[in-house]
């Protein structure tokens, strides 16, 4: 006798956790708006000359802001049913934290010091460790056939209520078919047909902008200049990294010379992985592109981490073009795998 399908799936999705196949723009677009926060609130109390909200003895610290923002975002995701929402929630909770740990150089120093000199550090820290539980989450396990149908029916059941767009239906259909075989498939097919049109939708800016982002993306790396482009991009970053980690070890920054030795390691390390993108991408593109992201990678999580620690909010230079080239480079992997599972279901 076969065992049960639920016998067959992990131990999170057997406790009911099925993870949502919209997470990851959830997920980003929380990071982007935290370290957008960060730098609005920087450059706003800089040029109002850090002015204290309340008078006398009281300061309102934009701290608790951030606690305000981030508990309407949690009352916004737990009040509807459905993803109708969870765009402007990942917003309200994005701008709750940012305002949070802005304010983090304050929660580690006995003096409670604003200006901290490592928060730029700390902060790139916090967000890196995000990034990474993101792809802990996300990235490592391809979503299962239940988890598809369980967004597909989260899906309907906005549906219902509200009716669905063309658009709408259309993206329920094809997650349904991605559960099909499931227990309750034909059901939930059945209900996505039976839900009602109509032709009102919530608004959602965030989502048109990730996918007029993403047409963009796509577009522009079809040129033949893309490539260079990229290219020039990440060995640029890496350069000026090599230059703050030289300032580093030869003493022209007061930080300890391990820091430039890990700004130089880490440059080094991009560069060898770019250099192998080029050479390894001139028989097979879609390899160089790995090697590069490889490349955009280790710049990430180690190299712009230190180089905030190094010229503090100066590096968020390096940390924009390295993101810039990492979404580019994961729209152009990801339109080759689809390139790629249609040529394999056309045979």
């Amino acid at each position: 006798m076969s065992a049960a399908p639920s016998a067959r799936r992990g131990r999170m999705l057997r406790l009911g956790a099925a993870r949502d196949t919209s997470a990851v723009r959830h997920l980003v677009t929380f990071l982007v708006v935290t370290v957008a926060t960060v730098l609005a609130t920087r450059f706003l109390l800089a040029v109002s000359g850090y002015p204290q909200v309340g008078g006398g003895e009281l300061h309102v610290a934009h701290v608790l802001w951030g606690g305000l923002a981030m508990a309407l975002a949690v009352m916004v995701l737990l009040s509807w049913v459905g993803p109708a929402l969870r765009s402007l929630g990942a917003v309200l909770a994005g701008i709750g934290f940012g305002l949070f740990v802005d304010e983090i150089g304050k929660f580690v120093t006995a003096d409670n010091d604003y200006f901290y000199e490592p928060t730029a550090a700390l902060i790139y820290a916090v967000v890196v460790a995000l990034v990474l539980l993101v792809e802990a989450l996300h990235g490592r396990r391809a979503h299962h056939p239940a988890e598809y149908l369980a967004v597909a029916t989260d899906r309907a059941a906005a549906g219902v209520a509200g009716g669905f767009t063309d658009a709408d239906r259309e993206e329920a259909r094809t997650l349904a078919a991605r559960g099909s075989g499931e227990p309750g498939a034909v059901e939930v097919a059945a209900l996505v047909e039976a839900v009602p049109s109509d032709d009102l939708a919530v608004p959602d800016p965030v989502r048109a902008l990730v996918r007029r982002t993403s047409r963009w993306f796509a577009d522009v790396l079809e040129r033949r200049w893309a490539a260079v482009a990229v290219t020039v991009a990440v060995l640029a970053t890496a350069g000026g990294s090599l230059a703050v980690g030289l300032r580093v070890v030869v003493g022209d920054v007061d930080v300890p010379t391990w820091v430039g030795a890990g700004i130089l390691v880490g440059a080094a390390v991009t560069v060898g992985c770019v250099v192998r993108g080029i050479v390894v991408g001139a028989g097979n593109h879609r390899a160089g592109a790995v090697w590069v992201r490889r490349g955009v990678l280790v710049s990430l999580l180690l190299t712009q981490l230190l180089a905030s620690r190094a010229v503090q909010w100066v590096a968020v230079a390096g940390l924009v073009v390295d993101l810039l080239v990492l979404v580019a480079l994961g729209v152009a992997l990801g339109s080759d795998d689809e390139r790629r599972t249609t040529r394999q279901q056309s045979r």
